[in-house]
């Protein structure tokens, strides 16, 4: 024990010293090897034995993690090292591979400066390769490289030595296209990866060796010593002569940017309030004198303490008793414990300076994006997650007495991962949790049950689909209950390119909080100048225009106007699922001069069937969620594997062959892929690789329309048979 409470000692000192502190994210594809090269980063710090590294996956501590052999979510570590004569502080957070645990790697980007993306050398750039490195250059987080499981390219694939440069350049050539597709314009030629840059490792992290250009050069070894001991499997001669922690250590340190050196180019980008103000400027120099300033990347519930947010600091220091704001909840908390996260443990300390991750008790209902500081600022642009969840399972406890308890337990899952969507309906008293996919669900429920002690029962899985309009409506009529107000209301598809900058949150959620920046982004994006102005409120991507001229008493009504156009879009007319991309506009309105008559009883439901009779005479079609599947199998198994894509309404992409493996690319419906692991295994004997991601939603088949709409219907307990725009108007 008295080790680990050095290494914390040696911690906090360094902190204090912004210029070596490197906050970083080890990132990449599933199973290309990121927790096994954590260990032997962990391993230098001293917190656990050499030996061990690359089996003891320290930062896998969760339970399912450990039996799984997958990493499920980002977990935090801050190591101690001494390089060339210094002291250094890496704050490092090792991140899930799985696209299902895709949202912890976007949330952890926000908190880092740096990454190090790690690649299989056999396997290449993957398609989570190419989506976390996009995400860290958006963050503008600069990337490092490791090339792993190279020792697979000698004992296996037998290439020579000049085979194998050959294969490791084409995944550089690879990386840098991205590089230069998202890399922030002024980073483009700066941050591009070679070997002669320095920029780029290449090892295997199970064996814990690896090289470097400057590395070789500076202990005077060349890459034919490292082939042939490979070769004849000399491990531990490998290791003495290139350990991995110390290559890979050197990269980090002189090649991925210091809190003081990243956050002047960070802060712009991430945070638009006043750069001239004195917050904006404390956080421009990583000052910890300033305000104190923080972004809460995570929450973790923690069983004896409660909720913990894990915070990135950018400017002044977090202590113990600190009064802050919460900002976007507009509370003020108090900070009751400071800490720093040793992987598993969480070890007090007094206070934390600008420039590192700190892990805080006391935050009452956090939430990750929240931004917190003891001043009232600007937020933090919200953190943004690249897939959305498209499956979803009912949840019920077994004892009705565990009702209350469930609730609590969902509530709080839902902190610690903002992907999982959780909807509770009072109607029918059903809780539904919406996942990433089926291994995310599976994972939520095990932690109802085995880490929350709840007994539940789930149903089958059920895909989340939208709806949409297929063209214009008319103007509809619409009466309030007592007939004393009507509205006049029409609806349209809303632009591909206004629906996007909608989608990634650009302009909020409710209604407008600064109604002229955002009529100037849409007049931007192509909308006419006058419905830009007449925005009231946005809705996921669907937004709704106030088009009246002179309505007497309409600013009365305006927030029960936003209220119904808020429900009407949270569940539309054809099955109660989410409607998107839809454009409501109000053309006019008639409304009786006594309050009395137009209140919340009269005014909701008359706007909100009023767009439900709109978007039905427009014509309602449903959204399904699409994955992309990209399968790698040899090539006497590629028919196979066509003949599972036609048969579940796939659309191929691309086919190549490399070597003695078919790639193949599809787009496959989420609604077809449930038992999709069992198909491809038994028609590949196994032989099948496949990884999926996200790709967005797309219109549903017509000839599968009724069917589907009609299961939907009956699931919800509603009538079978859909309303017709009548239904609304009565």
């Amino acid at each position: 024990m008295a080790k680990k409470e050095y290494v914390v000692d040696e911690v906090k000192r360094i902190m204090s010293n912004t210029e070596n502190v490197r906050n970083i994210a080890i990132v990449a594809h599933v199973d290309h090897g990121k927790s096994t090269l954590t260990d032997s980063l962990v391993a230098r710090a001293g917190l656990i034995s050499k030996e061990l590294a690359g089996e003891q996956r320290v930062l896998d501590f969760e339970e399912l993690e450990q039996k799984r052999g997958i990493t499920i979510k980002s977990a935090n570590i801050s190591l101690g090292f001494h390089f060339k004569g210094n002291d250094y502080v890496i704050n490092l957070i090792d991140t899930p591979g799985h696209v299902d645990f895709g949202g912890h790697v976007t949330r952890a980007l926000r908190a880092v400066d740096g990454v190090v993306l790690v690649v299989d050398a056999v396997e290449g750039v993957m398609p989570q390769t190419e989506t976390v490195l996009r995400q860290a250059l958006k963050e503008r987080a600069k990337p490092v490289v490791f090339v792993n499981k190279v020792d697979r390219l000698i004992t296996e694939l037998k290439l020579t030595p000049q085979q194998m440069m050959e294969r490791i350049g084409k995944i550089l050539i690879q990386i840098n296209k991205i590089i230069d597709s998202a890399a922030p314009a002024e980073f483009k030629k700066e941050w591009k990866v070679s070997v002669e840059n320095g920029k780029v490792a290449i090892g295997s992290a199970f064996n814990k060796w690896a090289i470097s250009l400057p590395f070789m050069k500076e202990r005077g070894i060349n890459f034919q010593q490292v082939y042939e001991l490979v070769q004849q499997d000399k491990k531990k001669e490998v290791i003495e002569l290139a350990p991995i922690d110390e290559v890979v250590l050197a990269m980090v340190i002189e090649h991925l940017p210091s809190p003081k050196k990243a956050q002047p180019y960070r802060i712009p980008a991430l945070w638009h309030g006043d750069i001239e103000s004195p917050v904006g400027q404390a956080m421009l120099k990583c000052d910890s004198n300033g305000p104190m300033v923080g972004v809460v990347f995570g929450v973790v519930h923690d069983k004896h303490a409660g909720e913990v947010a894990v915070i990135r600091i950018f400017s002044g220091k977090i202590t113990k008793g600190q009064e802050v704001y919460a900002i976007n909840k507009g509370s003020k908390e108090k900070i009751q414990q400071v800490s720093i996260y040793m992987g598993p443990d969480r070890v007090t300390v007094d206070e934390i300076v600008a420039g590192n991750i700190a892990a805080a008790i006391g935050l009452k209902d956090v939430f990750v994006g929240e931004t917190i500081s003891t001043e009232q600022i600007e937020p933090f642009e919200q953190i943004k997650h690249y897939s959305e969840p498209v499956v979803t399972k009912s949840v019920e406890p077994k004892n009705s007495k565990d009702l209350s308890k469930l609730i609590e337990v969902l509530r709080s899952l839902s902190k610690e991962d903002p992907t999982i969507k959780v909807d509770i309906n009072q109607e029918t008293g059903e809780y539904l949790i919406s996942g990433m996919g089926e291994l995310h669900l599976e994972i939520i429920e095990h932690k109802i049950k085995n880490e929350k002690g709840v007994d539940i029962v789930t149903s089958p899985p059920i895909v989340v689909y939208r709806e949409t309009i297929k063209g214009p409506s008319e103007v509809v009529e619409s009466k309030s209950p007592n007939r004393h107000n009507r509205f006049y209301l029409m609806v349209e598809p809303l632009d591909p390119k206004i629906r996007e900058e909608l989608a990634k949150g650009t302009f909020g959620e409710g209604k407008l909080k600064n109604p002229k920046q955002v009529a100037e982004k849409l007049i931007e994006l192509g909308m006419d100048r006058d419905e830009a102005k007449g925005v009231w409120a946005v809705s996921g991507d669907n937004i709704f225009i106030n088009a009246t001229k002179g309505v007497q008493y309409l600013n009365e009504v305006q927030e029960l106007a936003i209220q119904a156009f808020m429900e009407a879009m949270a569940k539309g007319p054809l099955a109660q699922e989410r409607v998107s991309g839809v454009k409501v506009k109000l053309v006019d309105a008639m409304l009786h001069e006594d309050h009395v008559h137009r209140g919340p009883a009269q005014i909701i439901p008359a706007v909100k069937r009023g767009i439900y009779a709109a978007m039905l005479k427009a014509g309602v079609t449903l959204l399904e969620p699409k994955q992309k599947v990209l399968f790698q199998v040899p090539h006497e198994y590629a028919g196979a594997i066509l003949n599972i894509i036609n048969g579940k309404r796939g659309q191929l992409l691309e086919m190549d062959q490399e070597e003695d493996l078919t790639k193949i690319t599809a787009i496959l419906p989420v609604s077809e892929m449930f038992g999709f692991s069992n198909e491809v295994r038994s028609a590949s004997q196994g032989r099948a690789i496949w990884y999926q991601e996200y790709y967005g939603y797309q219109e549903l088949p017509k000839d599968l329309l009724p069917k589907v709409v009609r299961q939907i219907r009956e699931r919800k307990g509603l009538p079978p048979e859909p309303p017709t725009p009548e239904t609304f108007l009565e």
